[in-house]
């Protein structure tokens, strides 16, 4: 199913760590990179048995605010990827916000509208700890592309933000 124009959707498995037993939920997440949390809707968070930890206000994207709540803790994992996560509870479906993108160690790739394991470092997760003047500043989530030839598909770097 090819996204809509200027959307990029990731299929996720989210789970209960505290609940084991319940069944996992695989839905299709919405990444955006603007936006920090993960947010669920509400049937998904009845689903998961997850109780509200608190409430936030937020600031929506038109600049109203409002109050959520916040759940968690929730598991989430994309292919071999894994990470834990509180999630604010909202909207009609899952969006994918830029720290469990980090968390994953994963990259928006533009070119197909898809969201992958970033490919500098495919088996493990790798993390920036703490920022020092000697190590490389963090990547923006959004700058590789996919390109074919005829020794198969490789990655390279966008200019951050080049292709909307």
């Amino acid at each position: 199913m090819q996204p809509a124009e200027g959307k990029v959707n990731a299929k996720v498995l989210l789970s209960n760590p505290r609940q084991p037993d319940l069944n996992v939920v695989e839905s299709e997440a919405l990444a955006d990179t603007g936006a920090i949390h993960l947010c669920i809707p509400e049937h998904v968070q009845h689903q998961l048995m997850l109780e509200p930890i608190e409430h936030r206000e937020i600031i929506l994207a038109d600049g109203s605010s409002r109050s959520v709540p916040y759940v968690g803790p929730i598991q989430i994992r994309f292919k071999n990827r894994m990470g834990f996560t509180g999630a604010l509870v909202m909207g009609d479906q899952v969006l994918l916000g830029a720290i469990p993108m980090e968390d994953m160690d994963l990259v928006v790739i533009p070119c197909s509208r898809t969201i992958d394991i970033n490919p500098d470092r495919p088996n493990i997760v790798t993390s920036i700890a703490k920022s020092q003047s000697r190590l490389p500043t963090a990547r923006p989530l959004w700058n590789y592309c996919i390109d074919k030839d005829s020794k198969g598909a490789f990655f390279h770097a966008l200019p951050s933000r080049a292709i909307w």
